[in-house]
């Protein structure tokens, strides 16, 4: 049996290896957080997205409802879910909204896609801005009264 564990844990980790698919190896330059402020508001974030301490009066929503950007989750975003986000925005559609508001009929995100606008410096300090504006809430386990025979 303890022979298996050894296996068992070798397919996993081939098993997470999609050859040329695989994101290992990814990995892009520290970026500017001042500068990933700018190029939020350079390219209107706002109009679809809402942030903790970012006024959206007098912006016109371009969807029905703005996704939250930031705040507290029960998973840290990692550098490359945010990376994803920007540049496929499809890839995962925003959950806890009616899919109506955020994708359209096909499953698409409604984001518009800035691939072609915004260079990598600006992704870069874009996602330095970004991930600094979630914060990690840890899991709160469920205290069970301990058994005293």
């Amino acid at each position: 049996m303890k022979a298996l564990i050894p296996i068992a844990v070798v397919l996993t980790l081939v098993g997470c290896d999609k050859g040329a698919d695989s994101p290992r190896g990814f990995s892009l330059p520290e970026g500017d957080v001042s500068k990933g402020e700018q190029v939020f508001m350079k390219y209107q974030c706002l109009s679809c997205h809402s942030l903790k301490g970012y006024d959206t009066d007098g912006i016109k929503p371009e969807i029905a409802t703005r996704v939250l950007l930031g705040g507290n989750v029960s998973q840290i975003k990692t550098y490359a879910e945010l990376v994803t986000s920007v540049i496929n925005p499809s890839h995962k559609i925003a959950q806890n909204y009616v899919p109506s508001q955020v994708s359209d009929e096909q499953g698409h995100s409604k984001m518009r896609n800035y691939n072609d606008v915004m260079t990598v410096n600006e992704l870069v300090d874009l996602v330095a801005f970004l991930q600094p504006q979630y914060q990690l809430v840890p899991y709160k386990r469920t205290d069970y009264p301990t058994y005293i025979p």
